[in-house]
């Protein structure tokens, strides 16, 4: 009986957290205790074994160091500056807000970075009198990118890193930022070409830009320097963390309550809290709970099984079986459920005799994250800027969406189908 309720609670769970018709977090975790309820595991197990508490709590620390810097002014200074840089020249701009974009995704996180860049790109298109859509959706794509190169960047990533004890943020950092790099310039090329006749401005609206002071939206100094020094700081625990030998977690969460500490006069620490992205949380939880009750009942095994039989166990066609298979399924299914579902079956290959994993959590990290971009609900960071174009009056369609990002997520996985093949690959065919 277990295996018929375990599956009909996960589709019933799926199909709500897809169609977005209530809160997924609630979903997720209302799936997760009908589970319980049902006695398909037992409550010991899902909060001792099937919830990543390392995961939790590392976002948790992320948001609450994003949150205090954000408050000084910083993220609004940088990007004004950028666009004064570029002199408010429309192409050099959006260039400009997708490097920043990628760079913040990779080493915050990419939903933090989508949430902090958005409303600045509202004020200066606003300013400039340009459309936002192709901003929004390059913002979109680069996040998802950006967010592919480092073990923080992007939920997915972070998930691997927390499941995988060998793997750590310079592992990430090393193996996956080069193919990102290149898939960003890629990307970024293409888009150019694509919005160029869309974006032109006036010679007065660029001097109205320029007039801009950026300093002005620094609001606090003193909480400026404290932030960004421990930000710094803790992406430099993060950086040294094999030499350290002190899990990411741990500095994280010393990054997090050290800069809470120094500025608690500054800072109102119940309105900190408040910031926290508790619905995103929540929904990991209820994911997590969700997926343990497919493993409780033996259909995770099952479904390493059959990937197993259907690769004959052959590393690199299991391995771009899983770059394609969950860059494709990632881009119609928001891609946190499906790595959470698919990092306890690349564990169980183990089973089976396969024992160089590497370059499958490789193709999962790359196919999940860089999938995302396919369609407006493939990644969290999608659906968040979505809504905030609604809320702005400058919203796009599904379709409109699926049009850029159905492209660059099939030359994402081109390119990354040759970088696995030549760099983890070649050996074994």
């Amino acid at each position: 009986m277990g295996v018929p309720l375990a599956i009909v609670i996960f589709i019933f769970s799926y199909f709500f957290i897809i169609t977005e018709k209530m809160n997924r977090a609630v979903i997720a975790c209302f799936g997760g205790v009908l589970m319980l309820i049902f006695h398909v595991y037992e409550i010991n197990a899902a909060f001792l074994h099937h919830i990543d508490w390392h995961t939790i709590t590392l976002l948790l620390a992320m948001m609450i160091l994003v949150s205090i810097t954000s408050q000084s002014g910083f993220f609004e200074y940088v990007a004004v500056s950028l666009a004064k840089w570029v002199k408010g020249r429309p192409l050099p701009l959006l260039i400009a807000i997708s490097s920043l974009t990628a760079f913040g995704s990779a080493f915050l996180n990419n939903v933090t970075t989508v949430l902090l860049i958005v409303p600045i790109v509202f004020t200066l298109t606003s300013l400039l009198k340009l459309p936002a859509v192709p901003f929004l959706l390059s913002i979109v794509m680069a996040s998802n990118i950006g967010g592919t190169a480092t073990l923080i960047g992007d939920p997915p990533n972070l998930m691997i890193g927390q499941a995988v004890d060998y793997l750590s943020f310079n592992d990430f950092l090393i193996h996956l930022s080069p193919v990102v790099l290149l898939i960003f310039l890629v990307v970024m090329a293409c888009l150019v070409l694509i919005y160029k006749k869309q974006l032109i401005v006036s010679k007065e609206d660029r001097a109205k830009l320029l007039e801009i002071v950026p300093s002005t939206y620094i609001k606090d100094r003193k909480l400026l320097v404290k932030s960004v020094s421990i930000l710094s700081l803790t992406t430099l625990g993060f950086i040294v963390q094999p030499f350290i030998h002190t899990e990411l977690t741990s500095i994280a969460m010393t990054g997090a309550l050290l800069l809470m500490l120094l500025t608690h006069e500054e800072q109102d620490m119940e309105e900190v809290f408040r910031s926290v992205e508790w619905v995103t949380l929540f929904f990991f939880i209820g994911l997590f709970m969700l997926v343990g009750g497919l493993k409780e009942v033996g259909i995770i095994d099952e479904m390493a099984k059959s990937i197993i039989y259907y690769t004959e166990g052959d590393l690199p066609k299991t391995a771009l079986f899983i770059l394609w298979g969950s860059g494709i399924l990632s881009g119609f299914v928001d891609n946190i459920p499906f790595v959470a579902a698919m990092i306890p079956v690349i564990l169980e290959f183990q089973e089976f005799g396969m024992h160089n994993l590497e370059p499958l959590w490789w193709a999962l990290a790359l196919g999940a994250c860089l999938g995302g971009n396919a369609t407006i609900i493939g990644a969290t960071a999608n659906v968040i800027v979505a809504g905030l174009a609604v809320k702005a009056k400058q919203s796009f369609s599904y379709l409109e969406f699926l049009k850029i990002g159905l492209p660059v997520a099939l030359i994402s996985f081109v390119i990354s189908t040759i970088y696995l093949y030549l760099r983890y690959l070649v050996d074994f065919i």
